[in-house]
């Protein structure tokens, strides 16, 4: 009950003992006594927050490259190392190496920001250590208050959000707002109001021997943490590490990668922000952005208690191998193949757009978009068909390419791609497939941009009569290409689904429950949806996570809070200085009696174990009758 609604219950208790004819002077009496009162009660329901609902707002600059029509220098061949071509882009800040940040959708030079050293890697972990040691302590009130004004500042500036995702990473406005803003105000909004329940001490129960003692979990801070995360997603897989390290007490360093440095940065300050607001030490959450030579600088570092791993295989092997050498817990989500079932049941008609999602979303680079669409003999050719005049009619540009209302502004459908590094491979593999009987029937080529020939576009792709046997069947792409593959029956569906290293994330489309069940109870992932993709991730109190070659551990949901803390096992005294355990002598060191020890112990095992009365009896009169 909360203060407001005591103060309603005390004035219906004062208001019923009085009599219902009341003379004049009560009335005036009453009325100016419960003045006052009501006052406060108003005061109390209306104008008080108390601390644990309060939030703090904070200043955040947005960065002017991030507005529509913004144009910087032209980069003709951009990458993370342009700078090595024209010195003049390098910041007055000298410093070893450097890391230049670009637009993949334009070409257009954002920033180029010197690339950490291992020395002010080793330097920020010590900055959050002192930080953390007070953040540690805190209550759950004060962490709470963090992320209400966090979740606030994503509602607020989401459209600022989008834009600096978009501007950085290439994806379109809707696309970073459903796959960025939109599951991080969800993480937020689970971890505020569901944080502290999965985290408080938990009770165990106990047995017969231990009836004097009581048993709990408590979930305490690791101290600081790491996470090493990939480009696709640069604000939510910034923010969803941040959100559950802060919410369990850690301090936490974020390695962000030098594909979304630019963003990165401009997230991170926002952060600091708005734990300085909160009355919080800003250096709670330290940002690293390095080449690879400096990053065994936080992945060796003893102090690092636990690494949170998002990206590729081969890079997720070396930081494991790293973290072995150390000692350092690792969490590895790696990379996936995920498969899309689509049952005979299955309304094609209804669900297209959803396929699309599926494969296009963020221009294919999704850890959990559908990387193969196994399709049923017998809508297969009614699927096509629909894919066909869908993907072709699909258009690529740079949705912040223009400040005005331009017709060329208003509907762009798929972005760039964050890096062309993988365009020559993935183009040999669509060849590849195609000479061994699949077919292209749009795109599979990169597409130099009529008014960005700088940025780096693939074609949306969609290729079909896919054998499981082909290498582009198996090999993660991770680019918006739409490989359909043909099965008959649900065991073969099954067989061809798990026919990859990978075990990521997994859909199934039909109307028949029982064979949906079947793919759920068969299939080999970590997460599994039925006529839906990717939303065992908006429901946040779920783990996610793969397992196979896609990695182990979890994140989210009540396993990835407690992941980021030390289950500590209590035992206390139930009657504590009253009921205390003792040795029996027949135990007691030096032990005088082999034989009656053993019997001593044999008899506690029976008594506590045994089967039945008799075995349980035959336990009892053992253990009363041993002797030295």
């Amino acid at each position: 009950m909360t203060v407001g609604q005591w103060l309603d219950a005390q004035i219906e208790l004062v208001l019923a003992s009085l009599p219902q004819e009341r003379p004049k002077h009560i009335h005036i009496t009453l009325a100016v006594g419960l003045i006052p009162l009501a006052l406060f009660h108003l005061y109390l329901r209306f104008i008080y927050v108390p601390e644990s609902q309060r939030t703090a707002r904070f200043e955040w600059p947005i960065p002017p490259e991030a507005a529509p029509g913004w144009r910087g220098k032209t980069l003709s061949s951009p990458s993370i190392h342009s700078h090595n071509d024209d010195p003049s882009l390098l910041p007055s800040t000298k410093a070893p190496s450097y890391i230049t940040c670009y637009a993949p959708a334009s070409g257009h030079h954002l920033e180029t920001i010197p690339s950490h050293t291992a020395d002010e890697i080793r330097a920020s972990i010590s900055r959050a250590e002192v930080a953390q040691k007070d953040w540690g302590k805190s209550s759950f009130d004060r962490r709470r208050k963090v992320l209400k004004s966090l979740l606030e500042w994503c509602v607020r500036d989401m459209e600022a959000i989008a834009r600096i995702s978009s501007r950085d990473t290439g994806k379109t406005l809707v696309d970073a707002a459903f796959g960025e803003v939109l599951t991080t105000c969800e993480k937020l909004r689970w971890t505020i109001a569901n944080g502290e329940d999965q985290l408080k001490p938990e009770s165990r129960p106990t047995n017969l021997i231990l009836a004097h003692k009581v048993s709990e979990v408590r979930y305490e801070p690791l101290g600081v943490v790491a996470a090493i995360v990939s480009w696709n997603y640069s604000f939510h897989n910034a923010l969803s590490p941040i959100i559950a390290s802060l919410f369990t007490g850690n301090a936490i360093i974020l390695k962000a990668s030098e594909n979304v440095a630019w963003a990165s940065h401009h997230y991170i300050r926002a952060v600091r922000s708005c734990l300085e607001a909160c009355g919080e030490s800003p250096e709670l959450v330290q940002i690293v952005t390095c080449l690879p030579d400096a990053v065994e600088a936080l992945t060796g570092d003893t102090r690092i208690k636990h690494i949170t791993f998002i990206g590729s295989e081969q890079v997720g092997q070396k930081v494991a191998l790293k973290g072995a050498e150390v000692g350092t817990p690792v969490l590895l989500e790696l990379g996936g193949k995920d498969p899309c079932i689509i049952l005979p049941s299955a309304d094609v008609k209804f669900f297209t757009a959803t396929w699309m999602r599926a494969a296009f979303q963020a221009a294919g680079q999704n850890c959990i978009g559908v990387e193969r669409f196994l399709v049923h003999s017998s809508i297969y050719s009614s699927f096509i068909t629909d894919m066909t005049s869908r993907v072709s009619d699909l258009r690529v540009g740079d949705v912040l390419a223009h400040a005005g209302p331009e017709d060329k502004s208003k509907r762009i459908d798929v972005g760039a791609m964050v890096t062309d590094r993988l365009f020559d491979e993935l183009e040999g593999l669509i060849a590849e497939a195609v000479s061994q009987g699949a077919r292209c029937l749009f795109g599979g080529k990169r597409i130099v941009h009529e008014e960005f020939p700088s940025g780096h576009y693939f074609a949306p792709t969609l290729l079909v009569d896919v054998t499981p046997s082909m290498r582009i069947a198996t090999q993660e792409i991770f680019a918006p290409v739409m490989t359909v593959l043909k099965y008959d029956t649900l065991e073969e569906a099954v067989s061809i689904a798990n026919g990859t290293r990978y075990g990521l994330g997994a859909s199934v489309f039909g109307k028949n429950k029982q064979h949906c069940q079947y793919i759920v109870d068969n299939i080999q992932s970590g997460m599994v949806c039925t006529n839906d993709f990717g939303v065992f991730y908006l429901n946040q109190s779920l783990p996610f996570g793969g397992c196979k070659a896609s990695g182990y551990g979890r994140f989210a949901g009540r396993e990835g809070l407690r992941g980021l803390t030390n289950a500590k096992a209590v035992t206390v005294d139930r009657f504590h200085g009253w009921v205390q355990t003792g040795i029996p002598p027949l135990l007691a060191y030096p032990i005088k009696s082999g034989e009656g020890a053993w019997k001593f112990v044999g008899g506690l095992v029976g008594m506590v174990y045994g089967k039945g009365v008799a075995g349980k009896a035959k336990g009892l009169w053992d253990l009363a009758t041993a002797k030295a």
